[in-house]
């Protein structure tokens, strides 16, 4: 898919139908170009519809450059020869996103991979750095020179050591002696030639029955300079350890350029070249006698390479690699590591320039070994195709469904059956259906008559590659749909259904009914079915009730049989109620959790279940807190909806507010305990918590004040003693919408001078202008006192409106 992508995209910037000024973006149009190359469209009717839209060549250019920093890929970077191979496998390769043996289009990584050069990158990686290791011993070969740090050892009569540095002219001295001359000498013959000259002052150390002994061993070795010339990324003279190799030579000078060989690296020393160098053998054998160690003044020339080839498709190394002279084609398959376990082996497809024109050569398994490599070719390796040769299968009402062998013993429909152990006891013999495929790739159906063929009174039939052969059971040719149970049971479900299967036994399956259960009403709802009917009918549906006797036996019936698709519903009954329990807290003489005995108990009955109210408590203050059923909890995410439309999300996020579990309902509970069963009086229900607290006596102010506070309650002062306790208006604050929250949870507004709003406990709140922000911190400030969300939106509303 990307490489049609991709060519698509070069096309079009060659194509002389983009001329137009494009109104479409640079991603509009790669969009566009995925999205057609995934529903299989034609390159050229994408590049027509594309000049309709004004794509011009130039941006056609630009986003070929963008899809190539996207998939990792270049078309810059591909030869002639690779653009057609590109091409050619456009045409060849056949798309399927439904079969388990697709060949699949390659990704952006294996293109990449496909244009490296293999081996080059062995030079340029951290964990490959050939450095020489310097915890060897001494190769006896070694040839000392000036600069090597030499250590001799005396041991025996006498013990001395010398350690000394070669000088430039090739010498060390020593005492008594004077100067000796090692420069050239290997290790062994520095050895015997210093017993000698040493023998002269140690007796008994040149002789073979001798009493003395001497080792020269190499301390620091000298570094060397040597020049990396040729087709290296960073041609020079480089300081070297005198133990150094081509191999690390190559890796500080960078390795190869884009045109260096790997395989003919060459090693020039006095004017004439002592080694070749082949780092394919290095890579591919392990190979390492042409690796030799570098001497002073070396040089090492990285030519041009003779043959660069590609080979991609289905190996297990699809990369280029360069050939020597008359390596063959065998061996480039060698260094791709061979096919892989899907390719076509039988024959390669080779795109090669003729120094005239591109030609294709189909080269046979046969020639693989005698057809020599040219520099450009492009080698395909293709896979094999998505079909079997000796394909069966059965399915169906046989023991073992699946895949078989077609072979001299399983060639026909009875030894196909047989193989797969066998009909099972649903299966329906009287017509088998083989589906078989012609050559033409068509298929057909041949009607069977497994069950004469199995007996032997009818001929077999021989079996063709890639038959199936579908074998029905009888429960596939009828509806037997589920029954499903609904209500007061254990376990409400669907269930298969069984023949002669009563309401009775759907009851047991389905765990047996709940306390609850009713038992004197059950329906049952049954499907209109008339298969030979002529006529259409208004019914859509039958129904049957039913009563239970001992919560399973119908009463009164000897039992009801059910059939396909039946619903039973099991009804809850009506004289069943579980206990449902309400909470007091706070200034009570028996605090705690009580049942509630009717529907209709009310706030005054709750309290004098608790032994009544304490002295100390504020009646006037009691607040009742309930849980929110699943309408209820609509209604505040509408209002969330709401705020966050008003006010903006972020906002809101910020504020944290979510839909609760529970909400404030404002209550009187003084005037509910005067005139119990007034409207003062609310109806309890199941979770409700009554919260009766002390008397707070204190008012607070808060909102766009000069200073929020709070203040001492006195009865005979009104709204705006409070206020000037709090400094008074601030200069933003809009006076005529102040309000008062109570501590029961009600919200109030005031109104002129009147004191009898104020109360104990209670929040004054002055609201904000609009042309003034809201600070988030104060709304904070405010939800504490906010008895739902309903009250908030509004408190909030009313302090951004003008």
């Amino acid at each position: 898919m990307k490489i049609k992508a991709l060519s698509l995209l070069v096309f079009m910037a060659c194509s002389p139908l983009l001329m137009a000024q494009s109104s479409m973006t640079d991603q509009q149009v790669l969009e566009y170009v995925k999205q057609g190359m995934s529903e299989g469209k034609d390159q050229r009717q994408m590049a027509t519809e594309l000049a309709r839209r004004g794509v011009t060549r130039e941006q056609a250019e630009r986003v070929k450059k963008l899809y190539e920093q996207e998939q990792g890929v270049s078309t810059s970077k591909m030869s002639g020869t690779e653009q057609n191979e590109a091409r050619l496998r456009e045409a060849t390769q056949e798309e399927s996103t439904t079969s388990v043996l697709e060949n699949p289009q390659p990704d952006s990584r294996e293109l990449a991979q496909e244009n490296q050069v293999f081996g080059r990158n062995i030079f340029n990686t951290r964990n490959l750095t050939f450095e020489p290791s310097v915890n060897l011993a001494t190769p006896p070969n070694y040839r000392l020179g000036p600069g090597d740090e030499v250590i001799i050892d005396i041991w025996g009569t006498s013990q001395n050591t010398i350690r000394q540095q070669i000088s430039p002219d090739g010498t060390i001295n020593i005492e008594k002696i004077g100067p000796v001359s090692l420069s050239g000498m290997t290790v062994s013959e520095a050895n015997e030639y210093l017993k000698r000259v040493l023998g002269k002052t140690y007796s008994g150390l040149d002789a073979l029955d001798g009493t003395l002994e001497i080792r020269l061993t190499l301390g620091n070795a000298r570094t060397i300079q040597i020049n990396v010339m040729g087709e290296v990324v960073q041609p020079g003279t480089y300081a070297l350890s005198s133990f150094s190799t081509v191999f690390h030579a190559l890796y500080r000078a960078g390795g190869v350029n884009e045109i260096g060989s790997l395989r003919n690296v060459q090693v020039t020393r006095n004017g004439k070249t002592v080694a070749k160098v082949d780092v394919y053998d290095f890579i591919m054998k392990g190979k390492t006698q042409d690796d030799i160690r570098l001497q002073e003044g070396d040089v090492i020339i990285v030519p041009a390479y003779e043959a660069l080839v590609q080979i991609s498709g289905n190996v297990k190394r699809p990369m280029k690699f360069e050939m020597k002279k008359n390596e063959t084609l065998a061996t480039l398959i060698n260094y791709a590591g061979g096919f892989s376990a899907d390719a076509y082996t039988r024959s390669l497809r080779v795109v090669r320039q003729n120094g005239e024109e591109y030609e294709i050569n189909t080269v046979k398994e046969i020639d693989y070994s005698a057809y020599p490599m040219r520099n450009g070719d492009v080698v395909t390796a293709e896979a094999i195709l998505n079909r079997f040769t000796n394909k069966l299968e059965v399915r169906g009402a046989v023991y073992r469904p699946g895949i078989y062998q077609l072979n001299g013993e399983i060639n026909t429909v009875r030894a196909l059956v047989n193989e797969a152990k066998g009909l099972m006891g649903d299966a329906f013999t009287n017509r088998a259906v083989l589906q078989r495929e012609r050559e033409d790739l068509t298929t057909e159906i041949i009607s069977v008559d497994v069950r004469s063929i199995m007996a032997g009174t009818s001929p077999d039939i021989p079996l063709q590659k890639n038959d199936i052969l579908y074998i029905p059971s009888i429960h596939d040719l009828e509806d037997r749909g589920d029954v499903a149970i609904f209500g007061e049971v254990a376990k409400p479900d669907s269930y298969s259904y069984s023949d002669n299967m009563t309401l009775e036994d759907l009851i047991i399956r389905a765990g047996g009914l709940r306390e609850s259960a009713s038992t004197v009403r059950v329906d049952v709802s049954r499907r209109i079915k008339d298969p030979k009917s002529t006529h259409s009918t208004d019914s859509i549906g039958q129904m049957f009730t039913f009563a239970l006797k001992d919560g399973f036996v119908i009463d009164g019936e000897q039992g009801f049989t059910l059939q396909p698709y039946d619903q039973v519903f099991v009804r809850r009954s009506p004289g069943y109620q579980a206990q449902q329990n309400v909470q007091v807290t706070g200034e009570v003489i028996f605090g705690g959790t009580y049942a509630m005995t009717t529907t209709e108990e009310r706030l005054s009955d709750l309290v004098k279940k608790a032994g009544g109210a304490t002295p100390k408590a504020y009646l006037r203050g009691a607040k009742l807190i309930r849980v929110a059923n699943d309408e209820e909890k609509k209604r505040m995410r509408d209002v969330i909806d709401l705020m966050n439309r008003q006010f903006g999300k972020a906002m809101m996020d910020s504020l944290d507010i979510r839909v609760e579990d529970t909400f404030s309902v404002g209550i009187d509970l003084e005037k509910a305990m005067a005139q119990p069963g007034s409207e003062y009086d609310l109806v309890l229900r199941e979770g409700d918590v009554l919260d009766v607290p002390k008397l707070n006596n204190t008012v607070k102010v808060n909102g766009a004040v000069m200073m929020p506070n709070t203040v001492g309650y006195l009865s005979d002062k009104n709204a705006n003693y409070y206020l000037d306790q709090a400094g008074g208006y601030a200069l933003n604050a809009k006076k005529s919408k102040k309000f008062v929250i109570y501590m029961n949870g009600q919200v109030a507004r005031i109104k002129g001078r009147s004191k009898d709003k104020i109360e104990p406990g209670c929040e004054i709140i002055v609201p904000s202008k609009k042309n003034k922000r809201v600070n988030v911190g104060e709304i904070l400030g405010y939800a504490s006192s906010f008895g739902s969300l309903a009250t908030m939106f509004a408190t909030i509303s009313n302090l951004i409106k003008k």
